[in-house]
């Protein structure tokens, strides 16, 4: 099986991780900050080792695919939450590459347009 690098999106997705890590390191994250850092690093280890692993739930966001050219996936960090977050990726730059794009809540309602209010970062 194809194992993938993980890149992340600049600025923001970049800037966060690295925020979350250096808060970790310094023993400055919150309850909230931890979780986050332990789920995304999970979600993005399964990620790399196999985008449609079954814990992510992976597939694709059409209304996102069209409105950047490219496709757009939706990958789960956690389930049966509210608010679970929402990993989102595209293929690339390089052929063995994934990039975060965005991370975000799970919309509140698919059919008004709630992708619309979703900013992805740039690859």
């Amino acid at each position: 099986m194809m194992r993938f690098f993980i890149r992340l999106g600049v600025p923001e997705m970049l800037a966060l991780w690295n925020d979350l890590r250096e808060k970790r390191s310094s023993g400055k994250l919150s309850e909230l900050e931890a979780q986050l850092y332990k789920k995304w690093g999970t979600a993005m280890k399964h990620l790399a080792e196999n985008p449609l692993h079954p814990g992510l739930h992976t597939h694709e966001i059409p209304q996102l695919t069209k409105r950047y050219g490219m496709k757009v996936w939706q990958s789960y960090l956690e389930n049966r939450n509210s608010r679970a977050m929402r990993m989102y990726w595209v293929y690339g730059p390089q052929r063995q590459d994934i990039t975060v794009i965005g991370l975000e809540p799970h919309p509140e309602d698919k059919k008004r347009g709630a992708y619309d209010k979703v900013v992805l970062s740039d690859v």
